[in-house]
């Protein structure tokens, strides 16, 4: 067909890693103009491609790796790509976002996304440079961390490669690793990082020189300084720009909004240490910033500890989820001792919200008796105790005694523990709660609990109302008290419906809250050369979500399994702080937005009439039949 648009390469690669054969694909337009990008195509692909009910770990379990249409183009944050796969973690639809670079240059490259297949008699990685691309031996980088890879790789393959690698973690399937790209940014969530050790697929390396195509070149840099303009002087922008997300974290620990003692304590009672988590903290060890290339806001940075007990040489800075799940979570107000936490998850490729629940809910199982001294080598797993928590994390990332079993999250720990350990264990259908609670902002109740990737905070519903009301433009926000959401479902249907756009497009989700929705489509018809307006967008998130859920559905999920701990939903409610006596109401605004979806009271499943509205009646007939 050749490629009608611009922001697409128009080709897609798959690689079976079995038979070592890599074959190119160049979709039609519908795929592109249906889906966008990102997990739209993503799900489209692995619907279609992957029988249901496989093992995640298995050789017919797909993992993609995909770019959106303003990845890489003047649109502003256009920097992101996604990682895809049935989830290991959660045995749900599998998905996780980062920035970097190596989305644009894998475009530069020649692809617009590479599905793997298969699993390789032996490690090996995929190199791929100006559209052409090839599987090479990686025994010698097996068992290195992501950033003896990272380097390795460039002293191979020169500076200009950009890696998206796995550390000892995903080799070692643990269930809570991710896929390590840029210097430590990192594809986090649904343990995807497992599902490429299990492929044996030690890393992707991308060296490109392509110049990716712009439909109206110079309306495109219209908008993106129309768009800068709007963006210069924004809190986000401003928070971000000097402080990273960090710059939020004593504001989120004062009003409850982190998780502070496994999400049983209280903010400012249990942990009364929330101005030592300031953005100036962390910026005491910054060497340099660093962002994602061509990104306005750059919100990164990379620290140095040259002294004291938790010296590491540069790293990634650690932003706000990685501040709060090894700080308030854990009571360990020892910010250097973090920096040092946030090092190991990068190398050993671990997802560090999840390492930091799980070293809270081990600490639980300590106090509780369920784990002792013994079971840990003589380590004192206290309350607080940093030493004990680097210690224990190293044990995670290398699979060794108790951290052998914590290695999986806290699901599956409880279940080995047993004993009553569940009770501690703070996930929803496997997937460890992120630090934005559920009593300090209700709409993430929804988000968590029926998004097709449980437990996912960038999924929409109303959470970002109550951080950013009246900073947001492109939208019309309801009025509504903050712990009551009845009657809103569909307002948090369409948030929902937009963020799918935004995890497609390839644009960064904290820039659109602060740049407008409008300038979405806006983008979108200049770079790509269509004629969509917002609505429109709305409705393809909508499709994207549905084909999402009923991935799910199809592997024979019953979404009524996936509770919320009562801990985070208020139950019995705490006493004390900013939250006491917050009790939420979780099933009648799940209710509200199922009936706007459209998706059955009961088991979350699309309807038929909804699925073949949107286009997808092959899904309606896989899942009724007729």
């Amino acid at each position: 067909m050749g490629n009608p648009y611009g922001g697409y390469i128009g080709k897609i690669l798959h690689v079976d890693l079995s038979r070592g054969q890599i074959t190119e694909e160049t979709p039609g337009d519908k795929l592109y103009a249906d889906f966008i990008g990102g997990y739209g195509i993503g799900a489209r692909t692995l619907y279609r491609r992957q029988k249901p009910r496989v093992k995640p770990l298995g050789p017919e379990n797909m993992l993609g790796f995909i770019t959106g249409p303003l990845t890489g183009t003047p649109a502003l944050t256009g920097t992101r790509f996604v990682v895809v796969s049935k989830s290991p973690l959660t045995d749900t639809w599998g998905d996780a976002n980062s920035g970097g670079r190596f989305g644009t240059v894998l475009k530069s490259a020649g692809y617009d996304a590479v599905f793997f297949s298969g699993i390789s008699e032996k490690p090996v990685y995929l190199f791929i440079k100006d559209g052409r691309a090839e599987l090479r031996d990686a025994g010698r980088l097996w068992g290195k961390g992501s950033v003896e890879t990272e380097a390795w790789l460039q002293a191979e393959l020169g500076k200009e490669a950009s890696i998206a690698c796995i550390g000892p973690g995903g080799e070692n399937l643990s269930l809570i690793s991710g896929v390590v790209n840029d210097e430590g940014r990192i594809a986090a969530r649904s343990g995807l990082g497992a599902v490429m050790g299990s492929k044996k697929l030690k890393a992707v390396a991308v060296v490109g020189h392509g110049k990716i195509p712009v439909k109206d070149p110079e309306r495109a840099d219209q908008i993106r300084k129309k768009y800068w303009q709007k963006l210069e002087g924004h809190i986000i922008k401003e928070v971000l720009s000097k402080f990273g997300t960090c710059g939020f974290t004593p504001g989120a620990i004062k009003t409850g909004d982190a998780g502070v003692k496994n999400w049983a304590g209280v903010s400012e009672v249990d942990f009364p240490y929330a101005d030592a988590f300031s953005g100036d903290t962390a910026l005491k060890y910054q060497v340099r910033k660093h962002g994602c290339l061509r990104c306005p806001i750059y919100c990164g940075g990379i620290v140095k500890l040259d002294s004291g007990p938790y010296q590491v040489g540069e790293c990634g800075k650690p932003e706000y989820e990685t501040l709060a799940a090894f700080g308030p979570m854990c009571l360990n107000r020892n910010v250097e001792s973090i920096v040092k936490l946030n090092a190991m998850c990068n190398d050993y490729g671990i997802d560090t919200l999840s390492a930091g629940a799980t070293l809270a809910f081990a600490m639980e199982c300590y106090q509780n008796g369920l784990i002792t001294r013994k079971d840990l080598g003589g380590i004192e797993l206290g309350w607080g105790n940093p030493d004990a928590m680097i210690a224990v994390l190293g044990m995670m990332g290398r699979r060794e005694g108790l951290g052998d079993i914590l290695a999986d999250g806290t699901r599956a720990a409880a279940a080995k523990i047993g004993r009553g350990a569940e009770q501690y264990a703070m996930h929803i259908h496997g997937q460890e709660i992120p630090q934005h609670g559920i009593r300090h902002a209700p709409g993430y109740a929804t988000s968590y609990s029926l998004d097709a990737t449980p437990s996912r905070h960038t999924q929409g519903g109303f959470a970002y109302v109550e951080r950013f009301k009246g900073k947001i433009t492109g939208l019309d926000f309801p009025d509504h008290n903050k712990y009551d959401y009845a009657g809103k479902g569909e307002w948090s249907a369409k948030m929902h419906n937009i963020f799918h756009i935004i995890q497609a497009a390839g644009v960064c989700l904290l820039g659109y809250l602060a740049i407008d929705f409008n300038s979405l489509p806006e983008n979108m018809n200049a770079i790509v050369g269509w004629d969509y307006t917002l609505d429109d967008l709305f409705r393809i998130g909508e499709r994207i979500g549905n084909l999402r859920q009923a991935f799910n559905i199809r592997e024979g999920l019953d979404l009524r399994e996936f509770k919320i701990p009562d801990r985070e939903t208020g139950r019995p409610p705490l006493e004390k702080g900013p939250l006491a006596g917050v009790t939420v109401d979780v099933e009648t605004q799940q209710r509200d937005y199922l009936k706007a979806m459209d998706w059955d009271i009961k088991t979350a499943q699309p309807s038929r009439q909804k699925l073949v509205e949107l286009g997808l009646d092959d899904v309606a007939k896989d899942l009724y039949g007729h």
